[in-house]
């Protein structure tokens, strides 16, 4: 089992940043490549960054890439996602996942654990 507890969000005009943390507890943290989803109301959850096992391989979406950065640091077992430029649209509730595997992912099927989300709300 891993435990993830997401951090950070909260409200930011349109230009600025925030950074989302997410700390895990319980499984071997290295051995779990992680990811950072989104959701808006009434819309389906969508990819927005992963990051391999040991941090060496990081993907991101389209719609971010070039503005957020996934990091991550195994030995406090903590994932952050770095957002600048934030933009309107990146307004939604942030979700950190975990799966059981080194190799990241994009897909939400291929994650196992889930933290409860965090708003980001950027106003324009």
């Amino acid at each position: 089992q891993l435990q993830l507890v997401e951090s950070g969000g909260g409200l930011v005009q349109a230009g600025g940043s925030l950074r989302l943390s997410c700390a895990a507890s319980g499984r071997t943290f290295s051995s779990s490549a992680m990811g950072w989803f989104r959701q808006v109301v009434g819309k389906e959850r969508e990819f927005v960054a992963t990051i391999s096992g040991s941090g060496g391989y990081t993907a991101y979406a389209d719609s971010v890439k070039g503005r957020f950065t996934i990091s991550r640091d195994n030995a406090k077992n903590t994932v952050k996602l770095q957002m600048n430029s934030l933009k309107p649209e990146d307004t939604a509730v942030y979700y950190c996942a975990a799966r059981r595997r080194v190799s990241a992912a994009t897909l939400q099927t291929d994650y196992n654990y889930w933290g409860q989300g965090t708003q980001v709300t950027v106003s324009s």
